[in-house]
């Protein structure tokens, strides 16, 4: 059974920093790439991030280029999301997902499995 669960969301000022987590379970983790998306209330699913098998490629939404930095540590099986400068624009329930491509990808549709979530709060 495949079980993705993020950690470290929580509450934070403007300009601060979080890092979140997430912890794969029940699959060969390097056969995935995998990426971080976030849903704000009333807005649609967002790309975050996005990164390969090995890690040897990234990809970012534009919100958060130089900013979010996605990384990998398939000895582990985890994948995190280190996010800098972080704006009240942020604020977002996180979802970490697994999807079978070999690179990192940014649509929602080709990620298999899903974590439940984990939430961002940033106060101005």
């Amino acid at each position: 059974q495949v079980q993705l669960v993020e950690s470290g969301g929580g509450l934070v000022q403007a300009g601060g920093s979080l890092r979140l987590s997430c912890a794969a379970s029940g699959v060969i983790f390097s056969r995935y790439a995998m990426g971080w998306f976030r849903q704000a209330p009333g807005k649609e699913h967002e790309f975050v991030a996005a990164i390969s098998r090995r890690g040897g490629n990234t990809d970012y939404g534009n919100s958060v280029k130089g900013r979010f930095t996605i990384s990998r540590d398939n000895a582990k099986n985890t994948v995190d999301l280190q996010m800098n400068s972080l704006k009240p624009e942020d604020t977002a329930v996180y979802y970490c997902a697994a999807s079978q491509s070999r690179s990192a990808i940014t649509g929602s549709h080709e990620y298999e499995y899903w974590g439940q979530g984990t939430q961002v709060t940033v106060s101005s």
